[in-house]
Order: C-alpha cells, then structure tokens, then sequence
C-alpha cells in the first residue's frame, strides 16, 4: 500500500468579530501595528486603506511581514498547536510547523474594517483513509513503522479554512 503523506493548510481569519480572548488580542496589536507601520509609507496622509496603500505606493507588500512582528509572541503561546481544529474527541492533534501571516483589509480610521490571516501549515501527517467527510491520520514517524506495530490516530471533519495543501506518495 502506498503511503500518503500530507501537510494540512488551515487559514484563520481574525476581525473585528473576535470572541476569543487570544482572537481580540491579535487584532488589536496587529492593528496597532499596522496604523505604526503604515505610517512610513503614507506620511502625507493621502491614503485611508490597506488596499489604497497597496494600489498607489510601491513596496507596501512589505506591511504583511512588519505587521507580523505584532503575532510572534501569541504565537508561541500556542505551543505549535494550530488552533480551532479538533479531531472527533475534541482535542487539539495539529502541530504547526510554520505560518504566514496577511493583512486581508485594513483603514488608518476604521478600526472594525480590519481583517488580517493567520496560515498555518502541519507537520507532515500520514493519511490512512477517508470516512466519509472525515479524514483518518497519524503523526509521520521518524523511521518506518515494523510491521504489525500500533499506530495512533487522529479522525477529524474537514472543515472550512482547512484544506490539503500538500500531498506526498511514498511507494
């Protein structure tokens, strides 16, 4: 049997609808952050939104990367867990391994347009099966499993945000 390995891409949006407590911190430093960096490119002040930013003035793409200092440090509150997924137990199983962050939409003036993406990225998971809307995985070993040998496993629904963003087959 053909071993599938994937890697999970799960995109957490945070705005101004946060209920978490970790949620609303990360928007209220990102947009703190945000408005502090913004600065640099709009000191004149012609511009309101990201997406103005974005339009009329070159290197602005590099706000999402100054933006992300502001997540670094809840970030590893999470422990490399990706938050929100549970498997059918309702336990967190995910580990992250990296992330990218994105600002979605933002407005110097508005605090509640603003809307950034946390993306996460697994670790590497072997997929056994597909129950239905339900995948069946476990942690990729270091080494090769022996035969016979048990094998922890985690079900989980997929849901939206989740998706597969790789696939590896090891014949």
């Amino acid at each position: 049997m053909l071993a599938r390995t994937i890697t999970l891409h799960y995109r957490k949006i945070i705005d101004a609808s946060a209920a978490r407590p970790w949620d609303k911190l990360v928007f209220d430093d990102t947009y703190t952050e945000f408005r502090m960096q913004a600065q640099y490119f709009n000191q004149q002040n012609q511009f309101r939104t990201f997406g103005e930013l974005r339009q009329h003035v070159p290197g602005t793409e590099q706000l999402h990367f100054l933006v992300s200092a502001a997540v670094r440090g809840y970030l590893q509150q999470l422990n490399g867990w990706i938050p929100d997924i549970l498997d059918n137990l309702g336990r967190l199983f995910l580990k992250f391994n990296t992330f990218q962050f994105e600002i979605i939409n933002s407005d110097l003036l508005d605090k509640s347009r603003h809307q950034v993406a946390i993306n996460f990225y697994s670790d590497p998971l072997l997929w056994h099966d597909t129950l239905g809307s339900y995948l069946l995985v476990s942690a990729k070993p270091a080494e090769a499993p022996t035969a016979g040998a048990e094998v922890l496993t985690n079900l989980f629904q997929l849901q939206p945000y989740l998706s597969i963003h790789a696939l590896h087959t090891e014949g």
